[in-house]
């Protein structure tokens, strides 16, 4: 028999779905499996999206351009320029299947099999995944729990610095742990990035939910980075729509857009009606986001309290995003959430987490963290923290307190 590639060997599975077996039996046995493993947000998405599909029916539903459809990339060129007050040239954004596959482009435009990307971690699982395919080394730079998973300091980074560096990646806010990056921080990586000649790569699909006062700054937006910043966008968040798989790449280095202009035909277009829905979709009101942004408040609010009060549990402060990485008092993050799957229920219910290793360079790491994505209406969500802390106080390999 032939031999797999080591690719396929060495891919990691993704810590939010390789479980999903397990919670597809659990819910034929009739258990009532909450699902805060992903980030499938239950928010509705902009009537907007729906009115422009109804509008506009093709016929026929042809390939679009590669780089996406002229009316979708001017109009959201428009929107940078409104709200960021970025000006951007048409060969300076293309339209991508999804954020997914704007940050793989990212890392094969701007590095070469072998080269290294800096992230800071415990960092998004399915970087590991696409560094993998694209042949990237991830080069991992901890945060700590007990500093809210704050940003390492510039020291820290350059200290990590070698001739293969290539970039350095951040999402902010960040997924998996809600931390927000600020401007003097992101300044800060500027000015590595800039001394050493290297690529920012900046995650921005949580921009809209950022729950501090300070604003958070686009790197398109930070002075003398034109050639080395590169943007990812996505709408799956922004508006709802995770199965639209419609996302955007945007730089002002030229040859970054030519080289993914390059693999976006390759893949010949993006989803042609998802482009013509998300093109409705941005007409979509600041006070759609807004009232996003509170309820996500508001669920935050819930899951923060109640992880708080539970024994042994840490739960860092969340700045953004709709995540949070908790530290439970666990033998092993992998066992404990199929155990929730296979061999626990609460009232007829459990909770699928995402287990903490999986956002780790180091399987090693993580063991006792969970990620847990506050998707859910708050009723859901309540449900969900009284099965946890049930499951906690029963969990055949829970880790004792050690007395002081």
């Amino acid at each position: 028999m032939p031999h797999v590639s080591q690719r396929a060997i060495d891919a990691p599975p993704s810590p939010m779905r390789k479980l999903s077996p397990f919670a597809e039996a659990a819910k034929a046995k009739g258990v009532d499996v909450i699902h805060l493993n992903i980030g499938q947000p239950d928010i509705e998405a902009p009537e907007q999206f729906w009115q422009a599909l109804q509008a506009k029916r093709p016929r026929v539903l042809e390939y679009t351009h590669a780089s996406g459809n002229a009316s979708l990339r001017k109009k959201t060129r428009e929107l940078y320029q409104r709200d960021l007050g970025v000006a951007l040239e048409e060969h300076e954004l293309i339209v991508t299947t999804a954020g997914s596959e704007a940050i793989s482009f990212a890392m094969m435009a701007c590095c070469n099999e072998g080269d290294e990307i800096i992230v800071p971690e415990p960092m998004y699982a399915n970087y590991l995944g696409f560094a993998c395919v694209a042949g990237v080394k991830i080069v991992a730079i901890p945060t700590r729990i007990e500093d809210d998973f704050a940003l390492p300091s510039a020291e820290q980074f350059a200290e990590r610095i070698t001739p293969r560096t290539k970039a350095i990646l951040i999402c902010n806010p960040s997924n998996p742990t809600g931390t927000v990056y600020l401007k003097d921080q992101l300044e800060a990586l500027r000015d590595i990035c800039l001394k050493h000649d290297l690529f920012l790569i900046a995650d921005e699909v949580y921009r809209e939910f950022n729950y501090t006062e300070a604003a958070i700054p686009s790197v398109l937006q930070l002075e003398g980075l034109q050639n080395h910043a590169v943007m990812v966008d996505s709408v799956s968040k922004r508006y709802s729509l995770c199965g639209a798989r419609l996302g955007f790449l945007v730089s002002k280095n030229a040859e970054v857009m030519r080289g993914a202009s390059t693999f976006a035909q390759a893949r010949l277009s993006p989803p042609a009606l998802a482009q013509i829905g998300v093109e409705g979709a941005e007409d979509a009101s600041r006070e759609y986001f807004e009232t996003v942004r509170r309820e996500y408040m508001r669920r935050r609010d819930v899951l923060v309290g109640r992880l708080t009060k539970m024994d042994g549990v840490l739960c860092p402060s969340i700045e953004g995003a709709f995540y949070a990485m908790v530290r439970l008092p666990i033998d092993d993050s992998d066992r404990f959430c199929q155990w929730m799957l296979e061999s626990f229920s609460h009232e007829g219910r459990t909770v699928m987490m995402a287990p903490g290793t999986g956002f780790y360079s180091d399987r090693n790491s993580g063991l006792d963290q969970v990620r847990i994505a506050y998707v859910l209406n708050v009723d859901r969500l309540e449900l969900a923290m009284d099965a946890l802390e049930h499951a906690l106080s029963v969990y055949p390999g829970r880790k004792v307190a050690s007395s002081v």
